[in-house]
């Protein structure tokens, strides 16, 4: 899960730039990056942290010109290496630099055709970096010294063929435009609107239509699977499809998790769907224990709290606040390492102990993943003297990796990957616990202005992976990966610990 941002102007968009991902940082908090162009120069600075802390005034100076590409990062296998920051940069052809959210699955066979045919040289092990290549290779294969709308889209096509996995990218083209293309299965979100200024009309291409709406922007539409969109510096227009056969299924965990509650994706609210999530909850409590003893109903911040309201509100039980959170500790979900997340948790919320004394309590959150974060807090709501605590899922049983861009490839780290709900209870101490059913997560999201989308990757919840190329070997390769790269890590603290102790 990263942020992507693009934008065509009249005149400097660093400020833009750094807005939009300021916007969208909830996507990404490892690494940030911002390039621009100008007469033909590229300017970029990237580095790990939060956008705040990445450009400075001497940075944002420097980062001229009317059309510029930004990206907020995560690492989705434990890495935090600021060469891995993005964008990337290639100098042939044209001078050009991407950015990408999401991940390819055949990334190793590309690799090697990009060393061995293409004769191009990767410098990390991003597969955003080889995602550029492909697309740099495809398009010097025109041979054009002015690329047209039909060579880009021409190389567009070319990277459908040779790439699989889920991905949204933004590329500028030094000196001619911005490209923003999709998966041909639409797993990652991007969207692209106009504003009109007193110098003309404005592009920008982004992972969410927040970003859009924070600056000015009005929402023209989603990238359709498959499609590029294309924008000269002159601010003209042009979009195509590129893909020979597109399958509208985007991540539904988009939805219940990643997305800002006011982004709109795929002609879907975000916000409208997490309050369907609560009612589509609040009718399985109501078949399963229609007589239930629950006194009030406690999200767990941020992202719960809309389906845990309608929840509350179809029941007809009280809504509290039980928590309190400190806004200056990250997401944790996206915060590399398990030791991080688990000593972060404390730090992050605080419970209001009148809202738990002598009450049965249903915690709600948007989802369980490795089941840490709720356990730690199921035992907050004990120590303020609840009752009984029960919890309440938005989402269904986590049970599988995800492989298109989100951290979640190991299946060991999955606290539901071969166990029961009963099971899973015990584990995270809850008295009770009840998960959101696939098909009413699906209907909940599903609406009557979204008829196209007759499908979701819904490959966490029940192992159906979209892109048809992902195996048990794939998986046990990216675990093995996970593990080395993690290895590595403590080595390098230890030995780091041990120089200072001597």
């Amino acid at each position: 899960m990263c942020g992507i941002v693009g934008i065509v102007g009249k005149t400097n968009v660093n400020q833009a730039l750094y807005d939009a991902l300021t916007v969208l940082q909830h996507r990404g908090q490892d690494a940030a990056g911002i390039v621009t162009s100008h007469e033909g120069r590229l300017f970029l600075r990237k580095d790990n942290g939060l956008v705040r802390d990445v450009f400075q005034q001497r940075h944002m100076q420097r980062l001229t010109g009317p059309m510029g590409i930004g990206h907020v990062r995560y690492p989705t296998a434990g890495s935090s290496s600021s060469a891995e920051a993005q964008p990337f940069y290639v100098n042939s052809p044209y001078g050009i630099t991407l950015a990408h959210n999401g991940n390819l699955t055949n990334v190793e066979q590309l690799s090697r055709e990009i060393y061995e045919s293409d004769l191009r040289h990767v410098n990390t092990t991003s597969d955003s970096e080889v995602l550029l290549n492909v697309f740099a290779h495809e398009l010097a294969v025109r041979n054009k010294l002015q690329p047209t709308p039909e060579d880009i889209f021409a190389a567009v096509s070319e990277v459908h063929e040779r790439c699989r996995g889920g991905y949204a990218v933004v590329a500028m083209i030094t000196g001619y435009g911005i490209v923003g293309f999709r998966d041909p299965n639409a797993i990652r979100p991007i969207v692209f609107g106009k504003r009109e200024t007193e110098d003309g009309v404005e592009y920008m291409i982004a992972s969410e239509s927040v970003a859009l709406d924070v600056l000015g922007f009005t929402l023209i539409r989603d990238v359709e699977p498959g499609e590029a969109v294309y924008i000269t510096e002159e601010g003209e227009l042009y979009t195509h499809q590129c893909a020979t056969q597109s399958n509208y299924a985007p991540c539904i965990f988009e939805h219940v998790y990643l997305a800002r509650p006011d982004s709109i994706i795929d002609g879907i609210s975000v916000y409208k769907a997490r309050l369907r999530m609560g009612e589509k909850l609040a009718e399985k409590i109501q078949r399963e224990r229609p007589d239930h003893d629950i006194d009030v109903i406690i999200p767990i911040p941020d992202t719960s709290r809309t389906a845990a309201l309608e929840l509350a509100n179809h029941l007809g039980v009280k809504f509290r606040e039980g928590f309190v959170k400190n806004r200056y500790i990250g997401r944790t979900f996206i915060m590399p390492g398990q030791a991080a997340r688990k000593k972060s948790v404390r730090q992050k919320l605080n419970a209001i102990e009148l809202e738990f004394r002598g009450k049965n309590v249903m915690l709600v959150d948007d989802s369980i993943v490795r089941g840490t974060t709720c356990k730690q807090i199921i035992q907050m709501a004990r120590e303020a003297g609840a009752k009984s605590v029960y919890f309440c899922s938005a989402a269904p049983a986590v049970r599988y990796p995800n492989v298109y861009g989100i951290d979640m490839p190991s299946v060991h780290e999955l606290i539901a990957h071969g166990r029961t709900t009963e099971e899973v209870r015990e584990l995270i101490g809850a008295d009770w616990l009840i998960y959101q059913d696939l098909q009413d997560l699906k209907e909940a999201v599903r609406t009557h202005k979204s008829p196209r989308i007759q499908n979701f990757d819904c490959a966490v919840f029940d192992g159906e992976y979209i892109t048809g190329d992902v195996n048990d070997a794939y998986l046990n390769k990216i675990e093995q990966a996970r593990n080395d790269a993690n290895k590595a890590k403590a080595t390098m603290v230890s030995e780091i610990i041990d120089l200072h102790n001597n």
